[in-house]
Formats: C-alpha cells, sequence, structure tokens
C-alpha cells in the first residue's frame, strides 16, 4: 500500500478538526526577533509606568480589587 500523500492526510485532519466543532484562527504575533523590538517593548513599558505613577487611584482601585478577589472585602 502506497503512502497517502502529505496533502490528504492534511485535509483529512482538517475536516476530523470541524466535524470536531473546531475551526481554523489565524493569529498574528510581534516578530521579536525584529531589529528594534526591545526597544520599542521597552519604550512602551516606560510609558506604561509613567501613566501608573500618575493615577493616584489606580493602587487603591487594584488593592480593592484584589481584596474582593480573595474574599477579604465581603461584609
Amino acid at each position: 500500500m502506497p503512502p497517502i500523500p502529505l496533502t490528504e492526510r492534511v485535509q483529512k485532519r482538517r475536516a476530523a478538526l470541524r466535524a470536531a466543532g473546531l475551526r481554523p484562527v489565524q493569529i498574528w504575533v510581534p516578530d521579536t526577533s525584529r531589529p528594534g523590538f526591545a526597544e520599542e517593548c521597552l519604550r512602551q513599558t516606560k510609558m506604561v509606568a509613567e501613566a501608573d505613577m500618575a493615577d493616584t487611584e489606580l493602587m487603591g482601585f487594584l488593592d480593592a480589587a484584589l481584596l474582593d478577589l480573595s474574599g477579604e472585602n465581603k461584609a
């Protein structure tokens, strides 16, 4: 019996996944090997950190949310 061609095996596998109620999805993600990627990450994290430090109510909100999640904030 000759081997089943790759394209036929792939089609069969995809048909089985679709029959199981799944569908293919394409996801685009940042290219971490691109020149300047690390520098851009650093730039953005600095901007977020500065914005967080300027928001005087943020830490209180986050603390309250954490207490709420842990169940310690229930009356």
